[in-house]
């Protein structure tokens, strides 16, 4: 057995929303892709399954229970790259870190989501936090 470090830059963007509001969490594929040869992964903070698509397909059936009827996807938009999630009546628990892995690119998006009371503190805010050099470690 041995190891292969791969040095990837994930970028990581942070959202504002507001509880009980709706947000997109943006996921795009940089390279080029069939669909067919394409996984997404949604996970959230803990490692809950958020959503996934699998060879174009939306797969929910493992989907953890908090995400149920409030996590959709943009088929329509999977052609092009684009496979942001929206995420509907938003809670508070909804607070933290989502990611977006795509293989077989092996890109990974990361995207802090915080959760406010009203509109008034947020205006609902996008920012861009930069590229972030994370190194993963795959063992083959």
């Amino acid at each position: 057995m041995f190891a292969v470090l791969i040095n990837k830059v994930s970028l990581q963007v942070t959202i504002e929303a507001v509880i009980g509001g709706s947000v997109v969490l943006p996921c795009s594929a940089e390279h080029d892709l069939t669909l067919q040869d394409t996984e997404v992964h949604w996970r959230d903070k803990d490692s809950k399954i958020v959503f996934d698509i699998i060879k174009g397909k939306d797969t929910v059936a493992e989907q953890d229970p908090q995400y149920k009827n409030r996590a959709e996807t943009f088929p329509d938009e999977y052609l092009r790259g684009n496979f942001s999630l929206k995420l509907n009546n938003l809670q508070h628990t909804d607070t933290g870190k989502f990611s977006c892995f795509t293989t077989p690119s092996n890109e990974q998006k990361t995207i802090q989501l915080i959760i406010n009371e009203s509109t008034a503190e947020t205006g609902n805010k996008s920012t861009n936090q930069g590229n972030q050099g994370e190194d993963t470690v795959f063992t083959l």
